[in-house]
């Protein structure tokens, strides 16, 4: 089962214009900072649309040409690059991010911690963590309080896996630069940490102090991704109704909503929006849940075309400097090869060892008949205290496999608990182990 790794937006988004550490609670649409002239990498980015995206970038590009020297805007072009590959899932705009970087830093060679920020964003987007904490922490020697900054060190610091470390990373922005996107990075970090409880509590504190209709929409839809994870499948629909509102069209809400609906039943509406979603940014994730909504329906050759587009996608990723092998074990352990998922997996655990990193790698050692080697990798992805009902599903089937009943029991009954429909196609296996065991369900 695919699942999306966090909700909301990844730090590119708050990088975008933002280079002082004046004060402002900050948004996720990436202008935290008011507008300091009329010059473009100065502009606020209010989670632009596509199209205002493109018309930013343009507008950019112009003063550019009059301005070549423009060390500034040269990093706002490149945040604008980042975050228009991430909003269309189309990873050719990765290199160009990476051109405008180095030319503004050409540029302006010290005490530019906007580019090292921005650069920051490019390399977490492409899965190089140990590139982005590097670059986020020059960043922060310019510039304490860049919030760009921050945001992007504490997500390079969970995909390494170091959950402490991130947590005090998390406690340290909230200090420094508390607004939205640090209240929801602590949010998650806390909900890694087995704690969704205190992780509610920091979204609704960002809630709060959210006024615009992208910073309502992110917030509502962080609190959406929390509670479905629990199996509230009301509050989240709720809490994505609200994003919808403040943003119609918001693609993490309408995901959500349509994997909501998917999990209780309303298959034909959790199926419109997930089509929806892919017809405007067809990644890994949200691939493979299309193709499970559409097998979950018995309808197994448009499935089949989801998961096989997944592949397409890995290999212009590739093309363009992302890490996608996490992408690649996760599709591969249940929809492709399996000895690739494992080839995929083991690549990824080298580079960082994350919970999902555990899950992934203990799924396609069992999809490969290593089920003891399995298990431990099953355990590791529950050490830090994190709930998940699709590795807990991984883990009771391991457990089967290895004739450990009463684990596979428990676990199995577990994820089932937690979330009854954490994935349409793995909630019915699920169910049937668990009533090849004996177990009630």
């Amino acid at each position: 089962m695919v699942f999306a790794l966090a909700a909301g937006l990844t730090a590119t988004s708050v990088v975008i214009g933002a280079s002082d550490g004046s004060g402002g609670s900050g948004g996720s649409g990436g202008g935290q900072d008011a507008a300091r002239g009329v010059r473009p990498a100065a502009a606020r980015y209010e989670q632009l649309s596509g199209d205002g995206l493109a018309r930013q970038i343009g507008a950019m590009q112009t003063h550019l040409r009059g301005e070549p020297k423009d060390a500034e805007s040269w990093a706002g072009l490149g945040s604008a690059y980042v975050e228009q590959a991430r909003t269309s899932g189309d990873p050719t705009r990765y290199p160009q991010a990476e051109k405008a970087f180095a030319r503004s830093l050409s540029l302006q060679p010290r005490d530019n911690d906007v580019a090292l920020a921005g650069r920051a964003s490019l390399a977490a987007a492409r899965h190089d963590f140990r590139g982005a904490l590097r670059d986020a922490d020059q960043a922060l020697k310019v510039n304490s309080y860049s919030q760009g900054a921050l945001a992007v060190r504490v997500d390079a610091l969970v995909e390494l896996g170091r959950y402490q470390d991130a947590y005090k990373a998390a406690k340290k922005a909230d200090s420094l630069r508390p607004g939205i996107p640090v209240f929801t990075r602590l949010g998650y970090v806390l909900e890694l940490r087995g704690d969704p409880a205190g992780a509610r509590r920091v979204l609704l504190r960002a809630q709060d102090s959210a006024t615009s209709p992208s910073d309502i929409a992110y917030v509502s839809a962080a609190l959406g991704q929390l509670a479905w994870n629990q199996g509230e499948y009301d509050t989240a629909r709720r809490a994505y109704s609200t994003a919808l509102r403040a943003v119609p069209g918001y693609l993490p809400a309408l995901e959500g909503r349509g994997r909501t609906s998917v999990a209780d039943g309303r298959q034909k509406a959790g199926i419109r929006d997930l089509e929806a979603v892919v017809r405007r940014y067809p990644l890994p994730a949200e691939l493979a849940a299309l193709g499970e909504a559409y097998e979950a329906r018995g309808d197994r050759s448009l499935a089949r075309r989801q998961y096989s587009v997944v592949g397409t996608w890995i290999t212009l990723a590739r093309a363009n400097g992302v890490a996608t092998d996490l992408d690649s074990a996760l599709v591969a352990a249940d929809h492709g090869e399996v000895k690739e998922a494992l080839e995929a997996a083991r690549a990824e655990w080298d580079r960082r060892r994350t919970v999902h990193t555990a899950d992934a790698l203990a799924w396609a050692l069992h999809r490969n008949g290593e089920d003891e080697k399995a298990r431990e990798y099953a355990e590791r992805a529950a050490g830090p205290g994190f709930r998940n009902a699709a590795f807990l599903y991984h883990r009771g089937v391991i457990e089967k496999s290895l004739g450990d009943d009463k684990a596979a029991r428990r676990h199995l009954k577990a994820a089932l608990d937690l979330n009854p429909g954490f994935s349409p196609t793995g909630a019915r296996a699920a169910k049937a182990a668990l009533k090849a065991l004996g177990g009630a369900r």
